[in-house]
């Protein structure tokens, strides 16, 4: 029986989600599997994305696969690896949604260490450059394909002490802008770029431990501008 496309607006679609382990990530993964969507779970290989998994199969939505990927030292010979994974799984890509997100700490530029400014730019900005890189041939090959950013309001606004987060953030938001031109016109890519606002993740309650998180809209309140992006346009 055909899929109710009311009911399932992203059946059939193949979904990449960064992240899927927690926070937006895994908010996205489990509503854009519960409207029919297959998805691939990507996050770090000590992230337990087996949890994401069973809570997609118990839910009766697709079967997805996991795609572990360690962004903090991924390379362009990782990120290929991952994406000739996926297209020799399912043969294209229609959505890649990156979620990761990682800031250790709030700090001036005074006092920012070199060597955690260059792991939050990896894992920010060059790593979803080389994962985007290498999976626009998958993207392609999707008759209505698309990407979407994870922006913020820092990176439009810088905020001290945001540091390299900001700086990451910034470069992203330039890196969507690019990528939109470049595909516009040519190909059946869209790109966009989305500010789900401050939420309660794991990321928030580490750099500010002393607010309630309970103060703040769950991450789930986000998927909903996720997933109107992830349907065919």
């Amino acid at each position: 029986m055909p899929a109710d496309s009311t009911q399932q607006p992203l059946a059939d679609r193949v979904v990449l989600v960064t992240g899927a382990a927690e926070g937006i990530g895994r908010a996205v993964a489990l509503a854009a599997a519960a409207q029919g969507a297959t998805l691939v779970l990507c996050d770090h290989p000590d992230a337990d994305l087996a949890a994401v998994y069973d809570a997609i199969e118990a839910a009766g939505g697709a079967e997805p696969a996991i795609l572990p990927l360690n962004l903090d030292t991924a390379d362009e010979r990782a990120a290929r690896t991952a994406a000739d994974l996926v297209g020799e799984t399912f043969g294209r890509l229609d959505a890649l949604v990156h979620c990761a997100a990682f800031a250790p700490y709030l700090a001036r530029i005074d006092d920012y260490e070199a060597s955690e400014w260059e792991r939050v730019l990896r894992i920010n900005l060059t790593a979803p450059f080389l994962l985007t890189q290498s999976c626009l041939p998958l993207l392609r090959a999707s008759r209505d394909a698309v990407v979407i950013f994870t922006a913020d309001r820092v990176s439009r606004t810088g905020l001290a002490y945001w540091g390299a987060f900001a700086a990451a953030k910034f470069g992203l938001e330039g890196l969507a802008q690019v990528l939109a031109q470049e595909t516009a016109g040519n190909s059946a890519i869209r790109v966009a770029s989305l500010d789900p606002g401050i939420l309660r993740t794991g990321l928030r309650s580490r750099l500010y431990p002393g607010e309630d998180p309970f103060s703040l809209p769950s991450a789930d309140t986000a998927a909903p501008a996720y997933l109107q992006l992830l349907r065919c346009s």
